[in-house]
């Protein structure tokens, strides 16, 4: 597994303060991207928050999740929140160590007061003397944040004097990109109203469950639990990974539940649980299960082995403008790209963590997260070993499928069932594609596209175009 260490730097350790009768919040930002390019210490917000309290939760919600490892526990984790400023709200990310709970808190227009918010992505600092500050806020507490540094900050202090440096593994990353792929295939599943999402949620397990994935069916205004797949299920795996969704309870309006269509006795799926809040909504989704990360779950990998989305990632991205709620509509009007194309361009600029998915909106928007996420597409081993097939010309083409002769001389037969590349890989036996194309469907893909290129490129009087 490869990994390296991360080192973020603040200028100061974040802190609450008391100061002329209100609380001051000031969270400290590392080095981040902005509109004007990579900044230290970017300043994103300053003004009050509407609901002290309940911020002050969600924002420790998130936290925990990213302290937090769901699978294998003994080992700890400690990667600082990502807090994106889009010009109307304020997103805090998080993911867990384990790779398999990612978590946002989206501050929204009406959930902050008295100040403008900038346009930029950086990790900001949350360390333990402010988690137990934040949970002593009161409820009429006057709230005032800063995300970013104070004016004099900059100039008064020399170099950061607060410094982590943390373990950030390729899956970690991998993970990161894999779920927002997979939330943007999720649909509004069920809404509870405030007092059945206190019972439901309170009615949950603690402990690791045991046993299969669990189940739950939309009925009225409630959930209702089965232990099966069913037409409109949505799949709660390890339903103790949304501890916490405790922190804001209390405060929660309402209860949405989002998952894929699945069908009746279909595997373990992935989900998506919001808080709705006062001016804000706290999201957590989950891997299929609590021993499953993201990172393997394959989403990504079609639209990296294309050179074609390659080009229009790029293209794309300039386009983005740190926009709160990216239309792809609109997007591919302006490229000069089909919607299709543009979609397959948002999911490879999302492996370099240039975009992520808000399931509330049904849309993407604009972040950068501050990793080196490049090395995702490097580093990720089925796109590897497709892109070494390929290069040792191990794919033959055959149809509409192919066949490709592996390093030890198996001869795997590639074949196209209704627009999905099934295979006679060991793989392909286990997954059935639920974790995405294996490395000789990826290689058949990758062959193809390019003969469908090359002959793109070519007029019919042998002119080149």
């Amino acid at each position: 597994m490869t990994r390296s260490l991360q080192a973020v730097a603040y200028r100061r350790p974040s802190a609450l303060e008391s100061a002329a009768g209100a609380q001051r919040l000031g969270l400290e930002t590392s080095r981040g991207a902005t509109p004007a390019g990579m900044a230290d210490h970017p300043r994103f917000f300053t003004g009050f928050l509407t609901s002290p309290q309940v911020a002050s939760a969600g924002l420790l919600a998130v936290a925990d999740v990213a302290a937090a490892r769901y699978y294998q526990r003994q080992l700890r984790a400690s990667l600082d929140p990502v807090v994106t400023g889009n010009g109307d709200r304020l997103r805090f990310e998080s993911f867990s160590g384990c790779g398999g709970v990612y978590a946002r808190l989206d501050v929204l227009e009406p959930g902050l007061d008295g100040g403008e918010v900038g346009h930029g992505t950086t990790n900001v600092d949350v360390n333990n003397p402010l988690r137990e500050a934040l949970s002593r806020i009161g409820a009429d507490d006057p709230l005032h944040l800063r995300v970013g540094p104070e004016e004099l900050a900059v100039t008064t202090l020399d170099g950061p004097v607060v410094e982590k440096k943390v373990p950030l593994p390729d899956r970690w990353l991998r993970g990161f990109a894999e779920a927002q792929v997979i939330a943007a295939g999720f649909d509004l599943r069920a809404e509870l109203p405030a007092a059945e999402a206190v019972r439901f949620l309170r009615s949950l397990p603690r402990g690791a469950a045991r046993g299969g994935p669990r189940w739950v069916v939309p009925a009225g205004g409630a959930l209702r639990p089965t232990t099966r797949a069913v037409p409109g299920a949505v799949c709660l795996p390890g339903p103790e990974r949304l501890i916490a969704l405790q922190r804001v309870l209390r405060h929660a309006t309402a209860l949405r539940v989002y998952g894929p269509t699945v069908a009746a006795g279909a595997d373990a799926t992935a989900s998506a649980w919001e808080a709705v809040l006062p001016g804000m909504r706290l999201t957590l989704t989950l891997s299929p299960d609590a021993s499953r990360g993201f990172s393997g779950e394959g989403g990504v990998l079609d639209a990296l082995a294309t050179d074609e989305a390659a080009e229009d990632a790029e293209l794309i991205s300039v386009l983005l403008a740190w926009e709160p709620r990216v239309d792809v509509t609109d997007l591919a009007a302006a490229a000069g790209l089909t919607a299709e194309r543009v979609r397959a361009a948002l999911i490879r600029l999302g492996t370099s963590g240039r975009v992520g998915y808000d399931t509330a909106e049904a849309a993407y928007f604009h972040r950068e997260l501050p990793y080196d996420a490049e090395r995702v597409e490097r580093h990720n081993p089925r796109l590897r070993s497709a892109r070494a097939l390929v290069a040792a010309g191990a794919v033959t083409l055959d149809g509409a499928g192919g066949t490709v002769t592996a390093e030890d001389g198996h001869v795997h037969r590639v074949r196209d069932t209704a627009g999905v590349l099934t295979c006679s890989c060991v793989w392909w036996a286990k997954y059935r594609g639920g974790r995405g194309p294996c490395k000789h469907a990826l290689a058949v893909r990758m062959v193809r596209r390019g003969a469908a290129v090359g002959r793109e490129t070519v007029r019919v009087d042998g002119g080149v175009r």
